[in-house]
Order: C-alpha cells, then structure tokens, then sequence
C-alpha cells in the first residue's frame, strides 16, 4: 500500500521528480553524464562545461525521459543582437526554434526619446513591458487612433496591418514582442514608411501629400529601423470621438485588473486573452509567478501550440508527446520554449528561493488547458484505478478543481 501510494502521488504532482527520488545523482550534477546506477561515462571530447551545468537534464538526470524529441528550447542570448542608435533588438524565429511554428517573437530595448520607427506588419503584433514604461500610438483601418502610456505589466496588440509605432520614456525600457507567425523574418512581413517614402518617385509623394517633393529629400536611407529623438508634449489633435477605447483599445493595463484564483496556492496567474481583451483575437497570454518549489500542474493544452519566454528564476519542465516520448529541460531567465499542440507537461520551479516568473503565449482567442488530476477526479474512479492499478481511496481522493500553481513543500 504504501508504494502505491507513492506511485499515485508521482501521478499528480510529477513524474521527474518521483525519478529523481529513486535515482542518486552520480556525478551529473558535476557536469558528467553518470547516474546512479551505474549508467553513462565521463565526457572526453569538447564540451561546454557551463552549459552541461545549467541542463543536467540533457545528461540524463530524469530515467523517465525516453526516446527522440528533438530541441524544444532557446535563449535570446544565442540570438544575434542588432544594436542601433538608440537602442537594439535580438529575435527568436522559426529558423532558431524550428518546432514553434505559430510563434515568433523579440527583446528589444530603447533609451529615452528613442523610437521604433512607423512601421506595419503582415501579422499581429503583442507587447509586454517588463522594464521602464513606453508610449505606443496606433491607427487602424478606419481612422480610429490611440496614444497610451504603458508600465511594468502592461500589454498591447496591434492586428495585422495596423500602423504603430513605439516610444522610450524612462532612461533604459525594454519589452517583450511576440508575433502570431513563426516565420517573422520572411520577405513581406514588416514595412517601415520612410522605406516606403524613400522608394516612391518624388512626384507621386508630392501630388499624394500636397506639398513640394524637396520635403522628403531628408528621408533616411536605409531605415533607421530605431532611432534617437526626445519625448514629445503634442498631442494628437484628432477628434476626440474616433480614440479607440474600451472593447476596440489596443492596450490592456494588466495589474488594473484582478489575478485569477490559484487553488493550489504556489503563486499567481494572470489570463489575457480575448475575453478581457477583446481586440487580441490571435494572441492568449497568461502571466505567471510560481513560488520557490511550486509546480505547474500537470496539464495540456487543447487549442493550441504553447510558447513560453521565462523572465526571472529557473525551472524545468518534462513533455510528453505520447507513443512513450518524453523530454525534460531546464530552463533560466532569457530562455524561451515551445510545447508542441496537446502536449502533456508541466513546469516546476527548482529554486530554493526565488520566483519563476515567465510568460506563456498561444496563436488562439483564449487559454484553454486541461488538468490532469481534475480530469482523473472527474472520471469514473473503477476506472481509473482499473488503467492505473492504483488503490481507489488514492483515485477519491484526488481534487476536483484545477490547482493551476501548486506550492511547494
């Protein structure tokens, strides 16, 4: 009784952590793919120490990963950064991360004054400031405008084709940029207006503007596409009846509006996604703190692909894509990951003492996930004990109601 007991906790908490308990260290956490039991040999050959460190999970800590998945994981720090005056930018896209094919996305930095040019994209475009606060004006189709001021926490989604562009206010600002394509960097995604204006001829600017075509001989080749400049006091003077608000607002001020309740009592859960933001119809969000050992349950997602940006801590998660394929990572601040579409997984904080703060992004109207301890709880229990071969006291007791974040021990 009392192994199955362990056995069913394994079940709804996590299957890595049962394996770590029944398996001794050996010497991965020093860097060598040795467990122990015996298992592995020292690495010989070239190899990056550092990082053998930071994922002792790609040396074999977890006997429960098996079989090939191939690379779910990258940090913005291997991403090329392109710096600018003013500021930089550094991208993942679907060439870095090949399975994330719904998402791509982009840190990028401005000083004060410093603008990230007029421009329009093909795709949608989401915002979440993390450091510093930003001004961001948009205009869509039918002459609706809107400026607004953004802080820590605060989102913006531009639909595709809507023209935007981004503002630095404090002394050093810096966002995250998500975009609903994987492939951003393809020919046709992104178009800057002083590209436009430098490559159309001088006359038709003028009969297009009304006004001399000498006006644009100072029009910067190439685009600058960040550039210095000071923060501005005019406003704009369009009528006030046409400011998108409300429903059509492109901007959600995330910390206005309350977290959702977290039974399981391991941190705090932000959603955002086209039921409290209605504009952003591509892109669900939510905006997570997990406290020091708390899990993210068990779960998968049914609608969708999950891209994940982790912002501060350190974690690990396991995937699995069924056919007895699973894949444990780790992951630190900087990194970010895809789960390929009804994945199972789940996603632990492995520090003793700091939060795991990340960001999990969906190509889909709204976050939907499905728990895997509320679905056994909601099965019949002669049943689940029959497939589990676990006592049916265990299959009672298990919680009806998701617990999302689980605090740890």
């Amino acid at each position: 009784m009392k192994h199955s007991l362990l056995s069913a906790a394994c079940l709804v908490a996590s299957s890595a952590l049962c394996g770590a308990a029944a398996t001794p260290p050996g010497e991965i956490d020093k860097g060598q793919p040795i467990n122990g039991n015996g298992k592995g040999a020292p690495l010989l050959g070239g190899t990056n120490k550092a990082i053998d460190l930071q994922n002792p999970d790609n040396l074999g800590a977890q006997s429960t990963d098996n079989g090939f998945i191939p690379n779910l994981k990258w940090s913005f720090s291997d991403s090329k950064t392109r710096i600018f005056p003013g500021g930089w930018v550094r991208e993942q896209v679907i060439q870095d991360l090949p399975q994330s094919h719904d998402i791509s996305a982009a840190q990028q930095h401005l000083k004060k004054g410093a603008i990230r040019e007029l421009h329009w994209h093909r795709v949608a475009e989401w915002g979440f400031v993390y450091s510093g606060s930003v001004l961001v004006s948009a205009v869509n189709e039918d002459g609706k405008y809107e400026v607004d001021k953004l802080g820590v926490g605060d989102i913006w989604y531009f639909p595709k084709g809507a023209a935007h562009a981004v503002q630095g206010l404090d002394d050093e600002n810096e966002y995250l940029l998500v975009f609903d394509d994987g492939d951003f960097e393809a020919t046709g995604t992104t178009f800057m207006v002083d590209d436009w204006i430098a490559h159309t001829p001088k006359d038709i600017l003028a009969k297009n503007f009304g006004i001399s075509a000498d006006v644009f001989d100072s029009v910067p080749k190439p685009f600058p596409y960040i550039l210095n400049a000071t923060v501005g006091d005019r406003p704009v003077s369009g009528p006030p009846d046409d400011v998108l608000v409300g429903n059509s607002s492109y901007v959600y001020h995330t910390f206005d509006h309350p977290s959702e309740p977290v039974p399981g009592e391991g941190g705090t859960f932000y959603i955002i996604d086209s039921r409290n933001f209605p504009i952003s119809k591509t892109i669900a969000a939510t905006f997570v703190t997990l406290k020091p050992g708390g899990l993210r349950e068990l779960h998968w997602h049914p609608n969708a692909e999950e891209w994940l940006y982790f912002h501060q801590g350190k974690g690990r998660a396991t995937v699995f894509l069924g056919g007895s394929l699973a894949r444990t990572w780790d992951f630190s601040a900087g990194d970010t990951a895809v789960f390929p579409d009804n994945s199972g997984h789940y996603i632990e904080n492995t520090s003793d003492t700091e939060d795991l703060v990340w960001i999990e992004i969906y190509r889909a109207e709204r976050v939907a996930d499905i728990s895997l301890t509320q679905w056994l709880a909601l099965t019949p229990p002669d049943i689940v004990a029959s497939v589990l071969k676990i006592p049916i006291e265990v299959v009672d007791k298990l919680k009806k109601e998701k617990q999302l974040l689980i605090k740890g021990d």
